[in-house]
């Protein structure tokens, strides 16, 4: 199975478990940034990303053209505090 059918199978396991009422807002959220332009103005597979810093998980600036020096890079986002 290729990632694509693996992310659509978890993708389509995961709405299941949303209720209805949750599920119409955020494919109305989602239809709304598509209706923004935003998608046409995001960065595309394979698309350089622009030199950042940012902080780290424990709050240090981390410059990504310092990481990029040392190797390729991964940037992961995620939400922090729960």
């Amino acid at each position: 199975m290729s990632l694509k059918e693996q992310l659509d199978t978890q993708r389509a396991k995961s709405r299941e478990r949303i209720p209805a009422e949750t599920r119409v807002l955020m494919d109305q959220g989602t239809e709304s940034l598509r209706q923004s332009g935003i998608v046409d103005r995001s960065l595309k597979a394979g698309d350089t990303m622009p030199a950042f810093t940012l902080p780290n998980a424990i709050g240090r600036s981390v410059d990504s053209a310092d990481l990029l020096a040392k190797g390729p890079l991964v940037v992961s986002f995620y939400r922090g505090g729960w």
